[in-house]
């Protein structure tokens, strides 16, 4: 059924939700700054893993972007037009710190504190995450995140970000991703640093949570009113059929999935079955850690995209279960299926299962193929729809009890899609990359009337 063919969908009101249900976009520091070299930035392992030929689909890469470290107020006044009450924005660690015990650079931390002041005065509440997986590639020579060291330097932009802009941000993400920081950079290889090992995957993911554990008493510290949380991406999951081997094989992909996270997160240690599977790739853990990764933090960050359908694959790597391509008539440019009511299963599975406090949705958003008209206009009916929806789908969990607080809708602009380049795009507002001219999509539209009811 074509986009045009399938009826409107029913949408929520913005009074359905709480009068201070947060509203947003979100947006990440290499996807959209550029300025590659402006100012004593260094290095990143995307900068480096762009510039190897082969790793992105167009061969680009984030060194221009979208410019939004010049065009900032323009996207903070796009942002203020569309009603949003609050903004998600990463830092730039290779703009901070340019080597190991160095000082921070003031040049950074003077541009976030210029976008923090843009923000309040456009009535936008910051929520800044710590690391969107810009990595300094400086770290990555000496092993990146594999190395515990990485947790110490990682405490230490935590601590120089807090002292500067905690006066004035009061919400902080400490990462964005784990999963993706782990797995799809440094086991499935898509993603930088590129590597293909699952021990150092593994062992990546331990200090990427350890680092979240030891930077939230560290921003406590210096923001005493701080809200501080952790932003993870979850599928609901699906085995391919009713028999025992599809739902034990979903079984073991949920322990890698879900749970690897979410259960040392709050205070379980890491699955034992998972560890039993991953054997001799397990990560070393140190006395400690475990209670430090489980430190209390105010609120979780869900970001929902799609659910994944598994099946029972002997001999597939790491855990002997696939994910199975999506099948049905809606799929996104990205290929993911389409299925808001996953976003209120989810929501509700996590509050069911660790009651985590309050709830974002920290990102939720579709990819589409976007023409603009002969008169400017982008008529992107299925990410309209995508987007009505899956707000119909959260009024849902709010209505069913799930403690949800606000939504960020990704993305807010069109940006660099990582190793897609600039083939794919999920803004609500087009991004012409020759001119850097910006559009409202019909979806940006439909969300500010929705915003501004």
């Amino acid at each position: 059924m074509s986009p045009s063919s399938r009826p409107e969908p029913q949408a929520p009101q913005r009074a359905d939700f709480a009068a201070d249900f947060l509203w947003g976009c979100a947006t990440s520091s290499y996807q959209i700054e550029g300025a590659a070299h402006a100012d004593g930035r260094v290095e990143s392992i995307w900068d480096r893993f762009a510039a190897t030929p082969g790793r992105i689909r167009d061969g680009s890469s984030g060194e221009v972007a979208c410019d939004h470290y010049h065009r900032w107020p323009e996207d903070l006044d796009i942002a203020r037009d569309l009603g949003l009450n609050a903004y998600r924005f990463s830092i730039a660690w290779p703009r901070i710190f340019s080597s190991v015990g160095a000082r921070p650079n003031q040049k950074g931390l003077d541009f976030y504190s210029r976008l923090v002041d843009g923000m309040l005065e456009r009535g936008l509440q910051p929520w800044a995450t710590l690391y969107h997986w810009d990595l300094p590639q400086y770290l990555q020579d000496r092993g990146g995140w594999n190395e515990r060291a990485t947790v110490d330097a990682f405490v230490e932009l935590a601590d120089a970000m807090t002292r500067t802009l905690g006066d004035r941000v009061k919400h902080w993400i400490t990462h964005n991703e784990p999963w993706c920081t782990a797995i799809i950079g440094n086991y499935e290889g898509w993603h930088a640093p590129g590597l293909t090992d699952l021990k150092t995957a593994l062992q990546v993911s331990h200090h990427v949570l350890l680092s979240h554990g030891k930077a939230v008493p560290v921003i406590r510290a210096n923001v005493p009113d701080a809200k501080v949380g952790i932003s993870l991406s979850l599928h609901p999951l699906r085995p391919a059929s009713l028999e025992p081997r599809d739902i034990a094989a979903m079984e073991r992909h949920d322990g890698l999935r879900y749970r690897w996270f979410l259960d040392p997160l709050y205070g379980r240690g890491y699955p034992a079955q998972t560890l039993e599977l991953v054997g001799e790739n397990a990560p070393t853990v140190l006395p400690g850690d475990l209670e430090a990764i489980a430190v209390p933090t105010d609120f979780l960050g869900v970001n929902y995209y799609f659910p994944e359908t598994i099946a029972d694959e002997p001999g597939h790597a790491p855990l002997n279960a696939r994910v199975l391509p999506p099948s049905g008539d809606e799929i996104t440019g990205m290929g993911w299926p389409v299925e808001p009511q996953g976003m209120a299963e989810l929501l509700a599975r996590v509050e069911n299962d660790y009651h985590p406090g309050p709830m974002y949705v920290t990102e939720n958003g579709s990819c589409y193929e976007d023409t603009v008209s002969a008169d400017g206009s982008v008529h992107d009916t299925e990410r309209r729809h995508y987007l009505m929806r899956h707000l119909g789908a959260l009024q849902q969990a709010v209505d069913a009890g799930v403690p949800v607080k606000g939504y960020f809708a990704w993305s807010l602009v069109d940006n660099f899609e990582w190793s897609e380049g600039y083939l794919k795009r999920f803004g609500l507002v087009h991004i012409d990359y020759a001119t850097q001219q910006r559009r409202l999509k019909d979806s940006a539209k439909w969300y500010q009337a929705f915003l501004r009811e």
